[in-house]
């Protein structure tokens, strides 16, 4: 019994790091590196991820504005915003999309990929030269604060 409970355990763990280390599990709510926002990751309807502006730091907003209020350059209302979109999955984790600078109104050729300790790497690019920022998983008041879908 204690042999086989043991074998239990060892498989179930097993199958929780192999979980935890797939570079496609990218759905979830995510602090931005910057730590002023977050940005929820779900999928776009076609087994792809796509990731909206779900929080902003209202300590980070320009005196005036408020979450509900901030405008991107373009105009467009920045909560809510889809900032992520058009990825193919790949052996070891998702290619092809793109990434929203609402700061700059531009858009980057991205990559993204779940790291082994939670955290999401996210990359944008131009030609070969890219950027990398690490964002972590959201603590769960933040999860709560809104959803991604306006």
């Amino acid at each position: 019994m204690i042999r086989t409970a043991g074998l239990a355990l060892g498989v179930v763990l097993l199958g929780a790091t192999a979980h935890a280390e797939d570079g496609h599990n990218v759905y979830g709510t995510f602090l931005t590196q910057a730590k002023t926002s977050t940005v929820t990751i779900e999928d776009c309807g076609d087994d792809s991820p796509c990731g909206r502006v779900s929080w902003i730091d209202p300590n980070a907003m320009e005196p005036g504005d408020t979450p509900e209020t901030a405008l991107t350059k373009a105009g467009d209302p920045v909560l809510g915003l889809l900032m992520l979109q058009g990825f193919d999955k790949k052996k070891k984790d998702w290619r092809g999309g793109t990434i929203y600078d609402p700061e700059n109104d531009k858009t980057y050729a991205s990559r993204l990929k779940r790291l082994g300790d939670g955290r999401l790497q996210v990359k944008g690019c131009i030609g070969p030269i890219c950027q990398t920022q690490i964002w972590e998983e959201a603590p769960v008041a933040l999860q709560a604060s809104g959803s991604a879908a306006n």
